[in-house]
């Protein structure tokens, strides 16, 4: 797999029936590696290692409902009391992160309400901070840290 502009980090590898899996910390299971699977679980470990984010506070490829539609997101982290603190979206590497890609998590963030998004395609990697009374969103150098 492709190189990412991620630290290096240790994963779990099995090879079945010819197919690559990679465990997944979160969903506790090993899942097909895909270039977009490989930015989610470099993702996933940095905002555990490197950002601090509990792994019973992360989810991992859940469905929601936008506007009567069934769509999937890449990973969400949760409050403490449940609310959305961050949605992030992954692309595989050769994926452009467009305009497009930020009005994907903003439809998605309508009916979640996260205060930080981000989008990554594992080499370029976008935050925001949302402004919900100017309903707009602030590009930040990073997401914040855990912070209990």
């Amino acid at each position: 797999m492709q190189e990412l502009n991620f630290p290096k980090f240790s994963f779990r590898f099995k090879n079945s029936e010819n197919k690559i899996s990679i465990f997944d910390d979160i969903r506790k299971k090993f899942v097909i590696l895909q270039p977009e699977e490989w930015v989610r679980q470099h993702c996933v470990h940095y905002l555990i290692q490197v950002k601090g984010y509990p792994k019973s506070l992360i989810n991992v490829e859940k469905e929601l409902i936008v506007n009567k539609l069934r769509k999937r997101y890449d990973i969400v982290i949760f409050n403490p009391d449940g609310s959305i603190h961050v949605i992030v979206e992954c692309k595989a590497p050769k994926i452009k992160i467009t305009q497009t890609t930020f009005d994907q998590i903003a439809r998605y963030n309508l009916t979640l309400n996260a205060s930080y998004l981000m989008v990554t395609n594992g080499l370029n990697h976008y935050y925001c901070q949302m402004d919900f009374d100017a309903e707009q969103y602030n590009f930040l150098q990073d997401i914040p840290n855990y912070n209990a």
